[in-house]
């Protein structure tokens, strides 16, 4: 039903991810081979050659050629069938969307993610980003100018600044540029990143996560006053432009993930590629799936429905719940319900477990509070 490719080569590393030079751009053609190896080899894992949705997604996928692209394509529809009208996602650095390059792209993929994080020049060296506060307004309008109307930016919140005047100004920007969805994230920090250890050394003073909050309440303040629908935490969209790839996750839908630390979901099961690259693209030339699986418990498929559904709109379906448990699910966490309710964080509304207003900065926390045990 949905392809995921990860596409694990970068041109520049990431202070706050610490992703650099997982694959040097001279592997590009190896890895690609491997990528339609294990298309091959993974043909049969959905159960149906259909497919709703294609996303190139992780490291740069903007950096592959057009011979590239056609190879990749080519096996995808050896295989499989994509349903007219599929949702076809590149992510892709601003720097690299050059006229030349989207008009390529267009052949190939109708939708296009673009990691701006910021339209602010000092908050993008801060971040290391390759791309100029300049290059992150232009390559969106060059986009838009070569046809792509699915657009979706990625912009980072919380990062450290004295008060919210650049966070309001990214904000009045990307409404100004007319973009259908906007995905925002706050800036977290990870021990063993760059970040991680300037923080150890006192190099970086982290906001208070009052701050963080803030900026998640001008977010949403800001976007849903302008037309985007809040569909999921950190996803905005104008009506009818919600990600159908991302939103498949979120609704416990099967997907085949493929390249390395690809993870793949079929309803009842897991698998996790290998994450490392020789490893990877030796068990693939060995004719071996570069994979692990996992048969999901009924705790895990309950849990994890809570976890992601709570994230939407959508919220949890009741009925779906007890299904999954077979059991009576409002019933059994009947007093952990009664408390996030009382919290004023959960709602339970027409059969739908709801996060409100307030439960939205606790997502994670109201859904491990409704966890079960196995």
């Amino acid at each position: 039903m949905h392809l995921y490719l990860h596409i694990p080569f970068c041109k520049q590393a990431c202070h706050y991810c610490d992703f650099h030079f997982s694959t040097s751009l001279k592997q590009k053609p190896v890895l690609v081979d491997a990528l339609c190896k294990e298309l091959t080899l993974q043909k049969d894992y959905l159960g149906t050659n259909q497919l709703e949705t294609i996303y190139f997604g992780g490291g740069t996928p903007s950096l592959l050629t057009e011979k590239e692209l056609a190879q990749i394509f080519e096996t995808i529809h050896r295989f499989f069938s994509v349903k007219a009208g599929a949702e076809i996602t590149l992510e892709a650095n601003p720097d690299d969307l050059q006229p030349s390059q989207l008009s390529m792209l267009r052949q190939y993929v109708n939708r296009l993610s673009i990691g701006i994080q910021s339209f602010h020049e000092p908050h993008l060296r801060f971040m290391n980003r390759a791309h100029s506060a300049t290059e992150a307004e232009s390559c969106v309008r060059l986009a838009q100018d070569a046809g792509f109307d699915n657009l979706t930016i990625d912009l980072i919140y919380g990062v450290p600044a004295p008060d919210h005047d650049i966070w309001q100004r990214n904000l009045e920007k990307a409404i100004q540029l007319n973009i259908p969805h906007i995905s925002s994230y706050c800036l977290t920090i990870e021990p063993d990143t760059a970040f991680g250890r300037w923080q150890q050394k006192g190099r970086l003073q982290v906001p208070e996560d009052s701050f963080a909050a803030e900026e998640f309440t001008m977010l949403v303040d800001a976007l849903t006053t302008n037309g985007y629908e809040h569909y999921e935490i950190s996803n905005f969209a104008k009506p009818g432009w919600e990600a159908r790839h991302n939103s498949s996750y979120w609704k416990r839908r099967s997907y085949l993930g493929i390249g390395p630390s690809a993870h793949s979901y079929n309803g009842s099961s897991r698998q996790y590629n290998i994450a490392n690259n020789a490893r990877y693209l030796r068990a693939l030339d060995q004719g071996e799936l570069p994979c692990d699986r996992e048969i999901l418990t009924v705790a895990d498929q309950v849990n994890e429905y809570l976890l992601t559904g709570l994230r939407t709109k959508w919220g949890c379906q009741v009925a779906e719940l007890n299904q999954l448990l077979n059991a009576d699910f409002a019933q059994q966490q009947q007093k952990e319900i009664a408390s996030l309710q009382q919290k004023g964080w959960l709602m339970l509304k027409d059969n739908q477990l709801l996060l409100t207003t307030a439960g939205k900065l606790f997502a994670d926390r109201v859904a491990a509070e409704l966890f079960i045990e196995e």
